[in-house]
């Protein structure tokens, strides 16, 4: 085993590594960029090296720079953890030089993998079922084209050196293959560096299934059974799980026994991931493999009790497999939900803040939180926009399931836009707990997914007063206590609340001898009483007692209840006449992020639909479009330039705004 070893990965997967090296007695080695200097990994290791600025291009993706902190603090060996370097033959390569050893499989099984065309070529040949596609050598944009018409659509146009959905698009006809097209090889060139594509037959209702596969340097290989990931948003996983539903033994061991098969046919060595569509009728198709530790592997954790970052150290360091495929067994059934700074109610666009708020689930042996961050940290635009993975584990899936929604109740953030309380939606949706599944669940439920819930006013309105009562009454000086005591009149006042941008006005009379209140509010009475601590308002409403969350948030606070999260304080009103900020809200940018590129100039014409600007933040890109035919007036960033979120990019006039000047 290893004395020490170098992690060349950030955030929450940094920190896995960390641990399981720590309880093997394994010294490790953090790097970290200028935005992550004081982030959870870095302080979490032995050592930490800086490598350079926030930008990953200038510090997490930079060989030398890893290889040098490397050789520098004396580290034997250097676990990549997922993306950035994870899948780079020449990093694997440069380790190599080096006398360093790569926690990843040999470099040629890199390069088989890491173009999808070429790994399907290769599975091909050890008989590995494939989605009908062209995966040649040619893969220009006519050849790409008229294989598509030949198939039929829908098709899927992919990255060849892709990944996490990045340079993935859904074609339906040929009159929108070319837009699609160009799309997806900017969004690759940006991601990978290759703008090469191959084009692949659309299955519109399969069910995402992978399998975890092993191998030693002894020849020895196997699998640790299934994942179902076929809930996913652009392509991207939501919540994961294992083992996969409705699944059958006899299915099982014919997949299994294909990952296998697909890993052996490229000399594979250390942890992997092979990826299949499975179609409603029961057939399969290999879609991908990834050469490193997938994001989800906790679910297979969970299920199989093995570890497998330390399964990893030790065939890294020529020993044999732990455990041979018959000592094996599934024991009950986990899920991870991915837990993101993104805005599911806008288009799941990624957030950046502060983390000013966060109360997390109890952590027990069946509940456990993979993160990289703490309360206050940061989460930076520059890097992938997830906040932690939660998992649960039950002996059953529906005892599981329950599991999964109470600890997304108990998951609290304040201070930016999280998916919890979609991931509460989704995970409490019939459909999903019937394992009614297909990978365009999201789409086929967005009716009851995206329905924003309506605020139960009679709930709510007694606890927010209460806690506004209860956090001013604390106050130091008479102008900001609640306190409106006159001689020989009732102790009371008149309180505006502001309840997600909406006002109520609150009469609340203080009942000094029972340390209890009468609030009158939106025509209703309440008798309250209770008391706040770290972060829990405990109260007694009309004799229902309840216990419920409230954090400080970025302007306010956040009370989180049955799912929810509503922001309310004190009302503070505007008497101006100040113009709505938001009226040019399709031209201002929707992130915090990078101008990718300015398809446009002043004077440009464009037509309903045209892409604008192209913005990139946490790893995704967005387009700004034009709602409607009309003429640039100006523009205000350039290629390359950072942007705030809210930040005018363009001014635009339309078509019938331009018709009606004299």
């Amino acid at each position: 085993m290893f004395n020490k070893i170098l992690i060349a990965n950030r955030g929450e997967i940094a920190c896995r590594v960390i641990n399981t090296a720590k309880r093997l007695g394994v010294k490790t080695v953090a790097v970290y960029s200028e935005a992550d200097r004081n982030s959870l990994h870095v302080k979490l290791a032995d050592e930490a090296i800086h490598i350079g600025p926030a930008a990953s291009s200038e510090s997490y993706l930079v060989i030398e720079k890893i290889i040098a902190a490397a050789l520098k603090t004396g580290a034997q060996a250097i676990h990549p953890g997922y993306g950035f370097l994870s899948e780079n033959a020449k990093f694997a390569q440069a380790c190599h030089d080096n006398k360093l050893v790569f926690i990843g499989p040999p470099i040629p099984a890199i390069k088989a993998m890491g173009s999808k065309s070429a790994a399907k070529t290769i599975m091909e040949k050890a008989g590995v079922p494939l989605v009908p596609g062209y995966h040649g050598e040619d893969p220009s944009p006519q050849i790409l084209k008229n294989a598509a018409n030949d198939m039929g659509y829908p098709v899927l146009l992919k990255a060849i050196a892709g990944g996490g959905g990045k340079g993935m698009r859904q074609v339906w006809s040929e009159a929108e293959f070319d837009n699609e097209l160009d799309a997806a090889k900017r969004e690759a060139l940006s991601s990978f560096g290759n703008d090469d594509m191959l084009v692949e037959k659309y299955l519109t209702a399969p069910r995402h299934v992978e399998f975890q596969v092993f191998c030693d340097s002894h020849g020895n290989a196997l699998h640790l059974f299934e994942r179902d990931c076929t809930v996913q948003r652009r392509h991207q996983k939501v919540i994961e799980e294992a083992p996969a539903p409705n699944f059958s033994a006899q299915l099982r061991e014919k997949m299994g026994d294909a990952a296998v098969r697909a890993a052996q046919a490229i000399d594979y060595q250390g942890a992997g991931t092979v990826e299949f569509l499975l179609d409603q009728d029961g057939s399969f198709y290999f879609m991908e493999m990834n050469t490193r530790l997938q994001v989800e592997h906790p679910v297979t954790e969970m299920i199989t009790g093995q570890d497998l970052v330390e399964w990893q150290l030790l065939v890294a360091a020529g020993e044999r497999l732990p455990a041979k495929q018959a000592d094996l067994k599934i024991h009950g059934h986990a899920f991870e939900a991915r837990v993101y700074a993104e805005d599911p109610y806008n288009d799941f666009l990624p957030t950046a803040g502060k983390l000013i708020g966060l109360k997390l689930p109890e952590t027990n042996k069946t509940v456990r939180i993979d993160t990289g961050v703490v309360a206050g940290d940061e989460v930076s635009p520059f890097y992938d926009p997830m906040i932690s993975k939660l998992v649960v584990w039950a002996e059953t899936r529906a005892l599981a399931l329950n599991k999964l929604v109470t600890a997304l109740d108990q998951y609290n953030i304040s201070g930016i836009t999280s998916n919890v309380s979609f991931l509460r939606t989704l995970a409490s949706h019939t459909a999903f707990a019937n394992a009614e599944l297909d990978t365009g669940f999201i789409e086929k439920h967005a009716d009851d997914l995206f329905q924003k819930p309506t605020i139960d006013s009679y709930v709510v309105l007694p606890l927010v007063s209460l806690f506004l009562i209860l956090n001013k009454s604390k106050a130091d000086t008479p102008w900001t206590k609640i306190n409106t005591w006159r001689l020989n009149q009732s102790n009371t006042q008149r309180l505006t609340l502001s309840i997600d941008q909406q006002d109520y006005i609150a009469e609340i009379e203080h009942k000094p001898s029972t340390q209890s209140y009468r609030i009158n509010v939106d025509d209703n009475s309440y008798d309250v009483a209770g008391r706040y601590v770290d972060g829990e308002l405990q109260a007694t409403v009309n004799g229902h007692n309840q216990r419920v969350t409230i954090l400080k948030s970025l302007v306010g606070y956040s009370l989180f209840i049955d799912g929810q999260t509503i922001a309310f304080d004190i009302a503070q009103r505007d008497y101006g006449d100040a113009q709505d900020a938001t009226s040019n809200s399709h031209f201002n940018a929707p992130m915090n992020g990078t101008v990718v590129d300015v398809l446009v100039e002043a004077g440009s014409r464009v037509k309903e639909g045209d892409s604008l600007i192209i913005m990139e933040a946490m790893k995704m890109q967005h387009a700004i479009k034009a709602p409607s035919g009309g003429c640039i007036v100006d523009v205000f960033y350039a290629k390359g330039e950072l942007v705030d979120g809210g930040s005018e990019l363009l001014t635009f006039t339309t078509d019938t705004a331009s018709d009606e000047k004299p």
